[in-house]
């Protein structure tokens, strides 16, 4: 497993799921992530989407939402990273929205407040 040097500022500020296709989605303080995405979250492509800075989760419908520049997320693309007690392989960028996806390599649990690492 290649070390990731840790992302300055990549602090979980939001996490949100979508239970239903195009219904809003809720935010949460704490989720599981499963092999398959965060608990409860209807079943997608890709199991992780997280986003940076600026983004809100009623326009982007992603997952995670970082204190950090969306550049700097770019930046991991084909690395693992540590998301509270999960590790995730952050994958690829999406073709038409911001961040990047990612697979999960182990489950566990984040938490608002938790950095990525």
């Amino acid at each position: 497993m290649d070390l990731l040097r840790p992302v300055i500022g990549g602090t979980v500020l939001i996490l949100a799921i979508y239970p239903e296709k195009d219904a809003p989605g809720r935010s949460l303080q704490k989720a599981r992530i499963e092999t398959e995405g965060l608990e409860g979250d209807r079943r997608k492509k890709r199991a992780v989407h997280l986003v940076g800075r600026g983004h809100q989760p009623e326009v982007t419908r992603a997952n995670v939402f970082l204190d950090v520049a969306d550049e700097e997320l770019q930046n991991v693309v084909g690395q693992e990273v540590r998301l509270g007690t999960a590790l995730l392989r952050v994958t690829e960028l999406p073709k038409n929205c911001p961040g990047v996806y990612a697979e999960v390599v182990r489950p566990g649990v984040v938490a608002a407040g938790d950095r990525l690492s």
